[in-house]
Protein backbone atom coordinates (compact mmCIF):
# COMPACT_ATOMS: atom_id res chain seq x y z
CA UNK A 1 0.00 0.00 0.00
CA UNK A 2 1.40 3.41 -0.99
CA UNK A 3 2.14 6.14 1.54
CA UNK A 4 -0.56 8.35 -0.01
CA UNK A 5 -3.22 5.68 0.41
CA UNK A 6 -2.06 5.01 3.96
CA UNK A 7 -2.20 8.71 4.84
CA UNK A 8 -5.69 8.97 3.34
CA UNK A 9 -6.86 6.03 5.46
CA UNK A 10 -5.43 7.67 8.59
CA UNK A 11 -7.13 10.96 7.75
CA UNK A 12 -10.46 9.20 7.30
CA UNK A 13 -10.03 7.44 10.65
CA UNK A 14 -9.38 10.75 12.40
CA UNK A 15 -12.44 12.40 10.88
CA UNK A 16 -14.64 9.47 11.85
CA UNK A 17 -13.20 9.49 15.36
CA UNK A 18 -13.93 13.17 15.93
CA UNK A 19 -17.46 12.96 14.55
CA UNK A 20 -18.23 9.94 16.74
CA UNK A 21 -16.62 11.63 19.74
CA UNK A 22 -18.77 14.74 19.41
CA UNK A 23 -22.00 12.83 18.75
CA UNK A 24 -21.51 10.33 21.57
CA UNK A 25 -20.11 12.85 24.01
CA UNK A 26 -23.19 15.04 23.71
CA UNK A 27 -25.22 12.24 25.31
CA UNK A 28 -23.26 12.84 28.51
CA UNK A 29 -25.51 15.82 29.22
CA UNK A 30 -28.31 13.37 29.95
CA UNK A 31 -26.16 11.36 32.32
CA UNK A 32 -25.04 14.46 34.23
CA UNK A 33 -28.61 15.66 34.71
CA UNK A 34 -29.88 12.21 35.69
CA UNK A 35 -27.09 11.64 38.20
CA UNK A 36 -27.81 14.92 40.00
CA UNK A 37 -31.52 14.13 39.92
CA UNK A 38 -30.76 10.79 41.59
CA UNK A 39 -28.91 12.49 44.46
CA UNK A 40 -25.28 12.49 43.30
CA UNK A 41 -23.32 15.72 43.65
CA UNK A 42 -21.30 17.23 40.80
CA UNK A 43 -17.99 15.74 41.97
CA UNK A 44 -19.43 12.23 42.31
CA UNK A 45 -21.09 12.51 38.92
CA UNK A 46 -17.86 13.63 37.30
CA UNK A 47 -15.91 10.81 38.98
CA UNK A 48 -18.30 8.25 37.51
CA UNK A 49 -17.82 9.61 34.00
CA UNK A 50 -14.06 9.90 34.31
CA UNK A 51 -13.26 6.66 36.14
CA UNK A 52 -16.06 4.24 35.23
CA UNK A 53 -16.44 5.62 31.70
CA UNK A 54 -18.91 3.23 30.16
CA UNK A 55 -22.32 4.72 29.58
CA UNK A 56 -24.58 1.76 30.23
CA UNK A 57 -22.83 0.98 33.50
CA UNK A 58 -22.98 4.62 34.59
CA UNK A 59 -26.71 4.80 33.96
CA UNK A 60 -27.12 1.54 35.91
CA UNK A 61 -25.35 2.94 38.99
CA UNK A 62 -27.43 6.10 38.91
CA UNK A 63 -30.69 4.24 38.35
CA UNK A 64 -30.15 1.68 41.12
CA UNK A 65 -28.81 4.13 43.71
CA UNK A 66 -31.46 6.69 42.84
CA UNK A 67 -34.17 4.09 43.44
CA UNK A 68 -32.79 3.31 46.89
CA UNK A 69 -30.82 0.20 45.97
CA UNK A 70 -27.61 -0.80 47.72
CA UNK A 71 -24.15 0.05 46.44
CA UNK A 72 -23.42 -3.68 46.05
CA UNK A 73 -26.41 -4.10 43.77
CA UNK A 74 -25.42 -1.04 41.76
CA UNK A 75 -21.88 -2.37 41.30
CA UNK A 76 -23.12 -5.83 40.30
CA UNK A 77 -25.54 -4.40 37.75
CA UNK A 78 -23.00 -2.04 36.22
CA UNK A 79 -20.38 -4.79 36.06
CA UNK A 80 -22.68 -7.07 34.08
CA UNK A 81 -23.34 -4.29 31.61
CA UNK A 82 -19.62 -3.55 31.26
CA UNK A 83 -18.42 -7.10 30.60
CA UNK A 84 -18.68 -6.55 26.85
CA UNK A 85 -15.75 -4.11 26.97
CA UNK A 86 -13.50 -6.92 28.19
CA UNK A 87 -14.58 -9.02 25.23
CA UNK A 88 -13.76 -6.16 22.86
CA UNK A 89 -10.25 -6.04 24.35
CA UNK A 90 -9.56 -9.56 23.10
CA UNK A 91 -9.73 -8.18 19.56
CA UNK A 92 -8.30 -4.69 20.01
CA UNK A 93 -5.24 -5.90 21.94
CA UNK A 94 -4.04 -7.76 18.85
CA UNK A 95 -4.28 -4.59 16.78
CA UNK A 96 -2.78 -2.14 19.28
CA UNK A 97 0.10 -4.30 20.57
CA UNK A 98 0.75 -2.02 23.58
CA UNK A 99 2.53 -2.62 26.88
CA UNK A 100 2.88 -0.96 30.27
CA UNK A 101 0.92 2.22 30.96
CA UNK A 102 -0.28 2.36 27.36
CA UNK A 103 -2.02 -0.96 27.88
CA UNK A 104 -3.83 0.47 30.93
CA UNK A 105 -4.80 3.56 28.95
CA UNK A 106 -6.07 1.41 26.08
CA UNK A 107 -8.14 -0.66 28.51
CA UNK A 108 -9.79 2.47 29.88
CA UNK A 109 -10.89 3.72 26.45
CA UNK A 110 -11.91 0.31 25.08
CA UNK A 111 -15.59 1.06 24.50
CA UNK A 112 -18.13 0.39 21.76
CA UNK A 113 -17.17 3.43 19.73
CA UNK A 114 -13.36 3.11 19.84
CA UNK A 115 -13.59 -0.59 19.00
CA UNK A 116 -16.02 -0.07 16.12
CA UNK A 117 -14.13 2.81 14.51
CA UNK A 118 -10.74 1.20 15.03
CA UNK A 119 -11.58 -2.21 13.61
CA UNK A 120 -13.44 -0.71 10.66
CA UNK A 121 -10.24 0.79 9.19
CA UNK A 122 -8.32 -0.93 6.36
CA UNK A 123 -4.73 -0.83 7.70
CA UNK A 124 -2.99 -1.48 10.99
CA UNK A 125 -1.90 2.13 11.37
CA UNK A 126 -5.34 3.54 10.60
CA UNK A 127 -6.93 1.03 12.99
CA UNK A 128 -4.69 2.23 15.79
CA UNK A 129 -5.38 5.87 14.96
CA UNK A 130 -9.11 5.20 14.78
CA UNK A 131 -9.09 3.45 18.15
CA UNK A 132 -7.05 6.04 20.05
CA UNK A 133 -8.60 9.13 18.51
CA UNK A 134 -12.13 7.83 19.06
CA UNK A 135 -11.50 6.69 22.62
CA UNK A 136 -9.86 9.95 23.65
CA UNK A 137 -12.44 12.10 21.81
CA UNK A 138 -15.34 10.35 23.50
CA UNK A 139 -13.56 10.56 26.87
CA UNK A 140 -13.08 14.32 26.50
CA UNK A 141 -16.51 15.23 25.12
CA UNK A 142 -18.39 12.82 27.40
CA UNK A 143 -16.82 14.32 30.52
CA UNK A 144 -17.37 17.90 29.38
CA UNK A 145 -21.00 17.11 28.61
CA UNK A 146 -21.42 15.36 31.97
CA UNK A 147 -20.21 18.50 33.73
CA UNK A 148 -22.64 20.62 31.74
CA UNK A 149 -25.49 18.21 32.48
CA UNK A 150 -24.79 18.08 36.20
CA UNK A 151 -24.67 21.88 36.37
CA UNK A 152 -27.93 22.05 34.43
CA UNK A 153 -29.46 19.48 36.74
CA UNK A 154 -28.66 21.60 39.80
CA UNK A 155 -30.25 24.63 38.14
CA UNK A 156 -33.47 22.74 37.41
CA UNK A 157 -34.35 22.16 41.05
CA UNK A 158 -36.79 19.34 41.91
CA UNK A 159 -36.31 16.68 39.19
CA UNK A 160 -39.90 15.49 39.49
CA UNK A 161 -41.05 18.85 38.14
CA UNK A 162 -39.36 18.04 34.83
CA UNK A 163 -39.92 14.29 34.79
CA UNK A 164 -36.23 13.50 35.34
CA UNK A 165 -37.14 10.98 38.03
CA UNK A 166 -38.34 8.72 35.19
CA UNK A 167 -35.63 9.60 32.70
CA UNK A 168 -33.23 6.82 33.69
CA UNK A 169 -35.80 4.19 32.72
CA UNK A 170 -36.41 6.02 29.45
CA UNK A 171 -32.66 6.08 28.80
CA UNK A 172 -32.44 2.30 29.20
CA UNK A 173 -35.34 1.83 26.79
CA UNK A 174 -33.49 4.06 24.33
CA UNK A 175 -30.38 1.91 24.68
CA UNK A 176 -32.06 -1.41 23.94
CA UNK A 177 -34.64 -0.33 21.37
CA UNK A 178 -32.24 -0.16 18.37
CA UNK A 179 -31.16 -3.76 19.08
CA UNK A 180 -34.62 -5.28 18.66
CA UNK A 181 -34.04 -6.17 15.03
CA UNK A 182 -35.23 -9.78 14.97
CA UNK A 183 -37.72 -12.15 16.59
CA UNK A 184 -35.10 -13.84 18.85
CA UNK A 185 -33.96 -10.55 20.34
CA UNK A 186 -37.56 -9.43 20.85
CA UNK A 187 -38.28 -12.71 22.69
CA UNK A 188 -35.21 -12.25 24.87
CA UNK A 189 -36.15 -8.66 25.73
CA UNK A 190 -39.76 -9.65 26.45
CA UNK A 191 -38.76 -12.44 28.84
CA UNK A 192 -36.31 -10.15 30.66
CA UNK A 193 -38.92 -7.39 30.95
CA UNK A 194 -41.52 -9.83 32.28
CA UNK A 195 -39.12 -11.12 34.94
CA UNK A 196 -38.30 -7.55 36.01
CA UNK A 197 -41.99 -6.58 36.23
CA UNK A 198 -42.97 -9.67 38.23
CA UNK A 199 -40.12 -9.25 40.71
CA UNK A 200 -40.29 -5.46 41.03
CA UNK A 201 -42.66 -5.28 44.00
CA UNK A 202 -41.10 -8.08 46.05
CA UNK A 203 -37.31 -7.54 45.92
CA UNK A 204 -34.97 -4.61 46.77
CA UNK A 205 -34.19 -1.94 44.17
CA UNK A 206 -31.70 -3.05 41.55
CA UNK A 207 -32.36 -6.77 42.00
CA UNK A 208 -35.00 -6.88 39.21
CA UNK A 209 -32.33 -5.68 36.76
CA UNK A 210 -30.01 -8.53 37.78
CA UNK A 211 -32.81 -11.08 37.56
CA UNK A 212 -33.78 -9.78 34.13
CA UNK A 213 -30.15 -10.04 32.97
CA UNK A 214 -29.94 -13.63 34.21
CA UNK A 215 -33.19 -14.47 32.44
CA UNK A 216 -31.85 -13.00 29.20
CA UNK A 217 -28.66 -15.05 29.64
CA UNK A 218 -30.65 -18.25 30.06
CA UNK A 219 -32.68 -17.50 26.94
CA UNK A 220 -29.49 -16.79 25.02
CA UNK A 221 -27.79 -20.00 26.16
CA UNK A 222 -30.77 -22.08 25.06
CA UNK A 223 -30.39 -20.67 21.56
CA UNK A 224 -33.71 -18.82 21.47
CA UNK A 225 -32.05 -15.42 21.62
CA UNK A 226 -29.22 -16.03 19.20
CA UNK A 227 -29.02 -14.08 15.99
CA UNK A 228 -26.28 -13.14 13.56
CA UNK A 229 -24.96 -9.58 13.96
CA UNK A 230 -25.35 -7.28 11.02
CA UNK A 231 -22.25 -6.46 8.96
CA UNK A 232 -20.30 -3.63 10.57
CA UNK A 233 -22.27 -3.92 13.80
CA UNK A 234 -20.69 -4.97 17.08
CA UNK A 235 -22.82 -7.45 18.94
CA UNK A 236 -24.07 -5.67 22.05
CA UNK A 237 -23.07 -2.26 20.73
CA UNK A 238 -24.22 0.62 22.91
CA UNK A 239 -24.82 4.20 21.76
CA UNK A 240 -23.07 5.38 24.91
CA UNK A 241 -19.46 4.72 25.79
Amino acid sequence: MSAAVEDAAVGTARRQALSVGVATGAYGVSFGALAVAAGFDVLQTQALSLLLFTGGSQFAVVSVMGAGGSSATAVATSTMLGIRNGLYALETSRVLDVRGWRRLAAAHVTIDESTAVGLAQPTTRSRRVGFWWTGLAVLAFWNLATLAGSALGNALGDPRTWGLDAAAAAAFVGLIWPRLRSAPTVVTAAVAALVALVSYASVPAGIPVLLAALAALVVGLTGAGRTQPEPGHLDGEDPTP
